[in-house]
């Protein structure tokens, strides 16, 4: 069952998380991925569909996202936290294709996520970046 509104997609961008990390780290298929985190219980009330739009379009437009991130970051993609990382693809994910998201709550809530799963200042780092990039898309 998929939830929507601001509650579920909230819970959407935490498995989201998860999910990208995922496969940063393991290289496996959206739908396996998808499947396991269905099966912990991550996608319980969660928007599927915003789930489902964003995993693959960080997955199979990592590149991108990453050469738009590039200018922003103050060292290489390589070199980012593994969390920073999925948080910041996913931030420029929404900030270019989601239009009907405002630019202050994609921040708001990557930055929040950043807090909780983080290093210890990574928020800071993940405002930053996701702040300039949304002068560049959104302005």
């Amino acid at each position: 069952m998929s939830s929507t509104g601001a509650w579920a997609r909230r819970r959407s961008r935490r498995a989201l998380l998860q999910a990208i990390y995922q496969w940063q780290m393991t290289g496996a298929e959206t739908a396996t991925i998808e499947r396991d985190l269905a099966e912990e219980g991550a996608l319980k009330k969660a928007d599927r569909e915003f789930f489902r739009e964003l995993l693959r379009g960080v997955v199979f437009g990592a590149e991108e996202l990453d050469a738009l991130l590039a200018p922003a970051l103050d060292r290489r993609v390589e070199e980012l936290d593994k969390v920073e990382l999925a948080l910041l693809r996913l931030g420029a994910f929404e900030l270019k294709h989601r239009i009907d998201v405002p630019f202050r709550v994609v921040i708001d809530e990557y930055v929040e996520l950043a807090k909780a799963y983080g290093a210890e200042e990574s928020f800071r780092y993940v405002n930053g970046v996701l702040d300039r990039l949304a002068q560049d898309l959104r302005a």
